[in-house]
């Protein structure tokens, strides 16, 4: 029919839209040929960080992963040398178990996955720091020493210390029966510790000092921590009372011994043995004794026990025995006969407190060891803390 318009039936339109619209809805979206992979989860992280600079070569050195485990790790000097550690048993950390070196650069290598499954490289790497120098220290007592109740602990450093307090911070003391004690530098080379009273008798005592990689001040590090383990004796203290012309020995408590003495010569100050708290220094069973300002030279005399630097000892005098017991006229040395002077020789430790009084001087604190002449606020304020 001519002009005709044609028509569909409502029914036949609408199964042609949900057809077009069934096409389109089954249809992927298009493709991104520039999507990313998801990156991996594992993430690494050092201490310290990747890049520091200046590393205290003490200080704790780790590497940790989250969200995966280390497959495997290692730390290397510049010289290819491997730091020994520690892997955690999760796998999650690792720790050095060994100090650094100085002035040197490390790196690390290995490997982790993440929880995801996928790997990731462990790369890293710093520097420790490069002293100008470093300053040696020795410890006294030593190792397994048995000492008197009147001993110091003495640390002595080849080179002056700056930050004093540094070190003090880097001390510690511990005793089987605790005491009230503290250090004190006596000298800017030398810091002692002792305790307020003698050390009780029969004390087991450990000191540690973490020297290594410690800043002392003036670009210069400690060389090595120092360790020892000591004990400490019967308390026996040498009574020495220049008037009686007598020296006792008290032995825990009890007087063990009394030997006729002279003492150094009262009416001259040069010569006189001063008052003071010493201890026993060194035992020589002989000793060259020399005083050039009194003009004796090389004298030899046995069972010498140094109290004191200034140049006191017990020691023997059999050529003044008709003095002994009855006059002072010594050069400041404690004479003993023969027989007396080994006998209490022989019964010293080194540290045992020598205790003078009754004399016409005092002993300045100067000479080298002089713990024990300073009172208990005296010896605190020479601390640095």
């Amino acid at each position: 029919m001519t002009g005709a318009k044609l028509r569909l039936p409502l029914r036949a339109l609408l199964a042609v839209l949900a057809g077009a619209l069934m096409i389109s809805g089954c249809s992927s979206p298009p493709t991104n040929p520039q999507a990313k992979p998801a990156d991996p989860v594992a993430k690494v992280s050092f201490e310290p960080g990747a890049g520091a600079q200046r590393v205290n070569p003490a200080a704790p050195i780790s590497a940790s992963v989250q969200r995966g485990e280390f497959d495997s790790i290692e730390l290397r000097n510049s010289d290819g040398d491997s730091v020994e550690g520690k892997l955690a048993a999760d796998g999650q950390s690792w720790k050095a178990t060994e100090a650094l070196g100085y002035g040197k650069s490390y790196s690390w290598s290995g490997r982790a996955t993440g929880d995801d499954g996928k790997q990731v490289e462990v790369r890293g790497e710093f520097r420790t720091v490069n002293p100008d120098k470093t300053n040696h220290a020795t410890i006294n007592p030593r190792d397994d020493a048995v000492v008197g109740v009147a001993m110091p602990i003495s640390i002595k450093f080849d080179e002056p210390v700056e930050d004093r307090a540094a070190v003090q911070r880097a001390l510690r003391v511990r005793s089987s029966t605790p005491v009230e004690g503290s250090w004190a530098w006596l000298n800017d080379e030398q810091v002692d510790y002792r305790p307020k009273d003698y050390w009780p008798a029969n004390t087991h005592v450990a000191v540690e000092a973490d020297l290594y990689g410690l800043d002392l001040g003036g670009g210069s590090y400690g060389q090595a921590d120092l360790t020892t383990d000591f004990d400490i004796g019967r308390a026996q203290i040498v009574k020495a009372d220049v008037r009686t012309h007598q020296m006792a020995v008290v032995r825990d408590g009890k007087q063990v011994a009394s030997y006729a003495a002279s003492y150094g010569k009262e009416d001259d100050p040069g010569r006189n043995t001063p008052n003071g708290t010493y201890m026993i220094m060194a035992k020589h069973p002989v000793e060259i004794m020399d005083n050039p300002e009194y003009h004796y030279r090389n004298v030899r005399k046995t069972w010498a026990a140094r109290f004191s630097n200034h140049g006191e000892f017990i020691h023997e005098n059999q050529d003044n025995i008709a003095a002994l017991g009855k006059v002072n006229n010594t050069h400041g040395c404690i004479n003993l006969s023969a027989a007396d002077a080994k006998a209490y020789f022989d019964s010293a430790l080194i540290g045992d407190p020598v205790e003078v009084v009754g004399s016409a001087s005092e002993m300045e604190p100067r000479y080298d060891v002089y713990d024990w002449l300073l009172d208990w606020d005296q010896w605190k304020a020479k601390s640095a803390l």
